[in-house]
């Protein structure tokens, strides 16, 4: 497949500068085309090259970077070129790997070399605290979210209710006429992997059943608000409040599951307010259900969980990149399912299905603020197919 991610032009325009300016970091959840648009560049770009990836490497030989850059060096000095292209795939997989990056960049600013350097990696809260740590001011990143309903659309012919059941992982559309191997591949290479190989190799977690046990939750009740305190009561392993949120924000970071927070003006309160679990990817949901995508269409009612799901989303994926935040709005018996906030503007969204009995809580919530635009997702108003497609930020 050649489709290319609006991702692929912005890091092409980067690359395609005469002088090198940063270290083009970029990240995102497993399967959503890192390495493919890489090596869509690689083919385009007129420069001698060098592609690496950490995988399998031992973690602690922080030497085998300094190495990779050699090679790089010597294809541009062969080359009779000033300028080349070094790519490390998983490089936090690496330890102290942003130091090591730091000091071979250093280096090539001081000898005039212009070799440009990309990094890819699947674990955001590790190439984070890398780069904080080390490469301030020496970096540029772009998010590579799940693909959008669009996308897979254009390139493999998905319809609306094929979006909402099957979400967006490319490397599965061929198995979807096969809903048993479907699952069984998302399960196993697409969640089993990110768990155990973006988040529990990488990162210290006393207590990995625990996390597995809030992400099947986490799936189950995406679109609904849980406190952790009754989170808890449904879990097998013992833990606490702060175990939970910390692990929330480890399956977050994995692009798998976020814990959505209440909007409210009192930043405390927000932060401390019961999450609103949402799937980034309505296929996590779809490959832990017993229905197929046939029985599910027959039941209103919990289709309109998964749209709802796929609407919040796409939210927050689109998030990333529109720097716009994404919360629920709650009072008493009263909910507006999702609030988005970008800069000092704020938009209100209903989402309401075919079935959807639910009392509105947009009213009340109009109430209170009478200056915000109020949008309605479905029956009577915007077409889900529609919202799916445009990008959020239109909305302010």
């Amino acid at each position: 497949m050649n489709f290319e991610r609006h991702h692929k032009s912005l890091l092409f325009s980067r690359l395609s500068l005469e002088k090198r300016q940063f270290v083009q970091v970029v990240f995102g959840p497993r399967q959503v085309g890192k390495t493919t648009m890489i090596g869509q560049i690689l083919k385009e770009l007129a420069i001698p090259s060098h592609y690496v990836s950490a995988d399998g490497v031992s973690s602690g030989q922080q030497v085998w970077i300094s190495q990779q850059w050699e090679i790089a060096r010597l294809l541009v000095q062969q080359s009779g070129k000033n300028e080349g292209l070094l790519v490390f795939d998983e490089i936090q997989k690496l330890e102290n790997w942003s130091e090591a990056v730091k000091r071979e960049w250093d280096l090539d600013t001081m000898n005039g070399l212009a070799l440009k350097v990309v990094l890819l990696g699947s674990s955001r809260i590790l190439l984070q605290r890398g780069l904080t740590e080390s490469l301030a001011g020496r970096y540029e990143t772009i998010y590579m979210g799940h693909w959008s309903y669009s996308e897979m659309q254009e390139a493999f012919g998905y319809d609306e209710d094929q979006f909402i059941w099957f979400g967006g992982y490319p490397g599965a559309s061929s198995l979807i006429q096969d809903e048993k191997r479907w699952k069984q591949y998302v399960l196993d290479s697409l969640i089993e992997a990110s768990i155990s190989r973006d988040i529990l190799m990488l990162t210290r977690v006393d207590k990995p059943a625990l996390m597995r046990q809030l992400f099947v939750l986490g799936c189950h009740y995406s679109g609904q608000i849980l406190s952790f305190n009754k989170i808890l009561g449904q879990l097998l392993d013992a833990g606490n409040t702060t175990t939970l949120s910390n692990y929330l924000n480890l399956l977050d970071t994995a692009g798998l599951l976020n814990g959505i927070e209440k909007y409210s003006s009192d930043l405390i309160r927000q932060r401390s307010s019961s999450p609103k679990f949402q799937v980034y990817n309505t296929a996590l949901m779809s490959a832990q259900n017993d229905l197929t995508f046939q029985e599910i269409k027959m039941k209103p009612d919990l289709w309109g969980r998964w749209v709802e799901s796929a609407i919040g989303a796409h939210l927050i994926n689109c998030s990333r990149d529109g720097n716009f935040t994404v919360h629920y709005w709650r009072e008493r018996n009263d909910e507006v399912d999702f609030i988005l906030k970008y800069r000092e503007k704020v938009v209100a969204l209903e989402v309401k299905s075919g079935a959807k009995v639910r009392a509105s809580g947009m009213e009340a919530y109009k109430r209170k603020f009478p200056q915000c635009k109020t949008y309605l997702i479905g029956s009577s108003g915007l077409p889900v197919s529609q919202f799916l497609k445009m990008n959020p930020i239109e909305l302010f």
